[in-house]
C-alpha cells in the first residue's frame, strides 16, 4: 500500500513548505501507526484462529454427542405415547359399555364423588 502525503497536494493555503514538511512527517507518523496496529491486529487474529476452529469443531462434537443420546430417549416416548392412547381408547371404551349397561349406578357413583370431592374442596 503506498502512503500518500501532503507532498503528493499543491500548497494552495499559502502555508510555507516548512509547515507543509511537519504536516508531512505527522501524517506519516500517522500512517505508520495505524499500518502497525493494523498487522498486530491481524497477527492476533492468525494466532487465535487455530483456537476458535478447535471450539468450534468440539462443540459441533457436542451437538452431534447429544442428538445420537436423545435419539433413543425420543423413540422409547414415542413408543410410550403409542401404549398411552391405546390404554386410553380402552378405557374410555370399557367406561363407556359400563355406563351403557349400568345407568343408574353409574349416576349414583358419579353423585357420591361429587359429594366427596366437595367435602374435600371445602376443607
Amino acid at each position: 500500500m503506498q502512503n500518500a502525503t501532503f507532498e503528493d497536494v499543491p500548497n494552495t493555503f499559502g502555508y510555507s513548505s516548512n509547515n507543509d514538511g511537519v504536516l508531512s512527517k505527522a501524517t506519516a507518523g500517522a500512517h505508520a501507526a495505524v499500518n502497525s496496529v493494523a498487522d498486530a491486529a491481524d497477527g492476533a487474529a492468525s494466532r487465535v484462529k487455530p483456537a476458535i476452529d478447535q471450539v468450534a469443531a468440539m462443540a459441533h462434537q457436542v451437538v452431534e454427542n447429544t442428538a445420537a443420546s436423545a435419539a433413543p430417549a425420543t423413540d422409547w416416548l414415542g413408543e410410550q405415547v403409542a401404549g398411552l392412547k391405546a390404554s386410553e381408547r380402552k378405557l374410555v371404551t370399557e367406561t363407556s359399555a359400563y355406563i351403557s349397561t349400568n345407568p343408574l349406578k353409574s349416576v349414583g357413583l358419579a353423585a357420591l364423588a361429587g359429594f366427596l370431592i366437595s367435602r374435600l374442596v371445602r376443607r
